[in-house]
């Protein structure tokens, strides 16, 4: 019945992922894998009712589903869902938060495989007395005390992080710890830890990537409250107070930040940023490399009444205990014999007296023994013996870099058995594959940010280069549906190419200067929201008003339509008859004809485009995918919208402008219904594929995202396909809406390979 249920389950589930499944139904993602693959058989009765709750299956579907797993006879009634005895009082944002963030954590555990076949022994010990504030102070002796305060033994491993947190009474906890040494795991496993215990009066553990703040241009509050809402779409809906829920939940302490990579951030910025976090009272926990946080403790001050912990190196033993346990059986008659063994007693029995080996100092760190682990223990044709070859690998940065050019071809020619949507997994060249993520390794380090955000992919181009081909894939598409509609109206194909040649060219202008003013100049992103147009000297995601809408719009309207009918005054060869004064006369009142109406037209657009801006609600998905279908959703109802009102602005506008201007010398200006309809609706498509194609996050990623940068080599034509399968592979973690790079470590290796390459823009050939 396994192989039933799943085909079952699969069809009920349509087009939702197993990762959506799982947060709605609270099943697990490889519960609900095993069960649509047939690993997992006979399953619960609570599990089914679970998934059939979270897929809204009526009787007819949940008796089937039932049937599929072999708990119901066939003709057997299901047994009745009991009703709730009165309807459920709303859920606390809080509360669902914690669901959310665990649902993401165990994924993302599940991606690292941390619990596989165990976690590695992370440990730590107390840190120095020169990184920790006052013991008085930590533990909130008050002044009358006199008894001296004990400094607090705060050693421990990976399982206890959590209840190490709970006994500092200041709750506020420095982790320190080389490159590689554990800290983001170690953030994880409190996070997951402390929801597990958390009451519900507890703030929720969210872990923010700290490298990203600009202490000088925002409060930490503010900016906790947009990442917030940046991996959570849902809290930007208001809340009870009227701000967002996001930032509700930040100001009433519903909040404890996990800030990861204090190291990451600019060198400049520690100082403000470490200032800024001992001017509140917030609990948090810091994660940072000790040299990094010791530089800027020297420059102010430790973390106002935070503990610290450093993270240890890991010792043969753990390595003894773990690595040989991460390969897989291989059916051999000795079940002792293990490729790790020989190499693990090599680095055993080398003589105290001489200089460790430069693979024994690699695998002291978690990262470096993931890697190993990666490239070796799954491997047949790889065997770790090699990694003790000292005249190849005569320093540990040699092994380091080795593991790292190693780990992407291993973890490409492997192959996944499902896609996220449940479909067949799609392959990638290994060396196209990492090609394409050193491009992306670049494009961030350019940015200067590790979020990997799909609204973001074209921001790393050059500002021209954006304006440039969005002017130009912009008047190319206006052109072609111009020039498709005179020739379906008129049967002319030498008038659609000149006028659909005019229009593009116009539009291409026109739009292009529109995008270089709202967004080029100041280098601001396109943001994934509705339309929200920006003015040159401000920057953010800024609402403006109505009158601001009106006059982008009326100037935008005015430069197009004018030029569009000077133009078409000027090809009018019955104007000639009379001179080239009378001509130039009647283009140019033929420009004012047209300009006005479509001044009007546009500024009304754009002031109804900004009534739909309205926040997404709180069940709004957070993944990147979702929320690209989301916007692009978005920019649907805009283009339904805007089309028609645009469209009709300008077929009665110019009947009215035209009947009112042209009545003198040119002679009385006639503007019939069929002609206006058919300009009417040219113009509203036009204008409303320019707009979508330049002012809109989802219009950009399709111009630059989707249609140029695999044009010019830099990224696959299927870019969400080859971001999923760099995540399920392990390269990649979803945070949020956005990807990281796994560790720091590796996009750093791949963005400075990328630079290396003779031309960055040069597709590698196949091998």
């Amino acid at each position: 019945m396994a192989s039933e249920f799943g085909d079952e389950l699969r069809r009920l589930r349509r087009e939702a992922t197993q990762e959506e499944l799982a947060e709605r139904s609270r099943v697990s993602v490889s519960t609900i894998r095993g069960l649509e693959t047939g690993k997992r058989s006979n399953p619960r009765l609570s599990t089914v009712e679970q998934l059939a709750d979270a897929l809204a299956l009526g009787p007819e579907e949940r008796e089937r589903l039932l049937i599929a797993a072999g708990l119901l006879d066939a003709g057997q009634p299901a047994p009745p869902k009991p009703e709730p005895a009165a309807p459920a009082p709303p859920a606390d944002p809080a509360e669902q938060l914690a669901r959310l963030v665990a649902a993401r954590w165990r994924r993302e555990e599940e991606q690292r495989q941390v619990q596989d076949p165990f976690p590695l022994p992370v440990r730590w010990r107390t840190a120095p007395e020169t990184l920790t504030d006052h013991w008085d102070v930590i533990l909130r002796l008050r002044a009358r005390d006199t008894a001296p305060a004990t400094p607090l033994d705060l050693d421990g491993r990976l399982d206890q992080i959590a209840e190490t947190f709970r006994r500092i009474p200041s709750g506020r906890l420095v982790v320190l710890g080389r490159s590689g040494s554990g800290k983001t795991i170690l953030a994880l496993r409190f996070v997951l830890d402390h929801l597990a215990a958390r009451s519900h009066t507890d703030p929720v553990p969210v872990i923010f990537g700290i490298g990203t703040w600009n202490p000088t241009k925002i409060t930490l509050r503010d900016w906790l409250a947009a990442r917030l809402t940046r991996d959570h779409p849902g809290y930007a809906a208001p809340g009870p107070g009227g701000e967002s829920l996001a930032s509700e939940l930040v100001e009433s302490g519903r909040i404890l930040p996990v800030l990861d990579g204090f190291d990451e951030m600019a060198e400049g910025l520690r100082r403000p940023a470490l200032e800024a976090l001992n001017a509140t009272t917030l609990p948090l926990l810091l994660t940072s490399r000790p040299g990094e946080y010791a530089a800027a403790v020297a420059q102010t001050d430790v973390l106002t009444a935070a503990a610290a912990i450093e993270l240890t190196d890991l010792t043969l033993d753990d390595l003894d205990d773990y690595l040989p346990r991460t390969t897989r059986k291989t059916g051999r008659t000795d079940s002792t014999t293990n490729i790790w063994k020989p190499v693990l007693t090599d680095l055993r029995n080398q003589p105290q007296d001489r200089p460790a080996s430069p693979l024994a100092t690699v695998l002291t760190t978690p990262l470096m023994v993931t890697l190993a682990r990666t490239v070796y223990s799954d491997t047949p044709d790889h065997d770790p013996a090699a990694l003790l070859d000292t005249d190849r690998f005569a320093t540990p940065e040699q092994l380091e870099d080795h593991l790292l050019d190693n780990f992407l071809p291993t973890v490409y020619r492997r192959r996944l058995h499902q896609s996220r949507t449940g479909g067949n997994q799609r392959t990638f060249d290994p060396e196209r594959a990492r090609h394409w993520l050193g491009c992306l390794a670049h494009h961030l380090s350019l940015l200067e940010t590790p979020d990997l955000a799909w609204w973001r992919l074209g921001s790393a181009l050059r500002r021209s280069t954006r304006t440039l081909v969005t002017a130009l894939v912009t008047g190319l598409a206006i052109g072609l549906v111009v020039a498709a509609a005179v020739i379906a109206v008129t049967g002319s194909f030498t008038y659609s190419v000149v006028d659909g040649t005019a229009a593009g060219l116009l539009s291409g202008l026109n739009f292009g200067l529109t995008h270089w003013l709202v967004f080029a100049v100041k280098n601001n992103p396109v943001t994934p929201s509705t339309v929200r147009l920006r003015i040159r000297g401000r920057s953010g995601a800024v609402q403006y008003t109505t009158g601001h809408r009106l006059a982008i719009g009326a100037l935008s309207g005015l430069v197009f339509g004018f030029g569009y009918g000077f133009l078409v005054g000027m090809n009018n060869p019955h104007t000639w008859k009379s001179g080239p004064p009378t001509a130039l006369h009647t283009a140019l009142v033929d420009g004012l004809v047209h300009g006005l109406p479509f001044s009007a037209a546009a500024a009304l657009t754009a002031y109804l485009l900004g009534l739909l801006e309205t926040p997404l609600d709180i069940n709004s998905a957070g993944d990147p995918r979702s929320l690209l279908n989301t916007n692009r959703g978005t920019v649907t109802i805009q283009l339904l919208v805007s089309a028609p009102v645009f469209g009709a602005v300008v077929a009665v506008g110019g009947g009215a402008v035209g009947f009112s201007l042209l009545q003198g010398t040119p002679g009385p200006l006639f503007w019939p219904p069929r002609p206006a309809l058919v300009l009417g609706t040219i113009s509203g498509l036009g204008g409303a594929i320019g707009a979508a194609l330049t002012l809109t996050a989802w219009g950009q990623w399709l111009v630059l995202t989707r249609i140029w940068l695999p044009l010019t080599g830099r990224l696959p034509w299927a870019v969400i396909t080859f971001l999923e399968d760099a995540y399920q592979r392990g390269v990649l973690r979803q945070a949020g809406a956005v990807y990281q790079f796994r560790h720091s470590r590796l996009q750093r290796h791949l963005a400075q390979a990328h630079q290396a390459l003779p031309s960055r823009d040069r597709t590698p050939r196949r091998r």
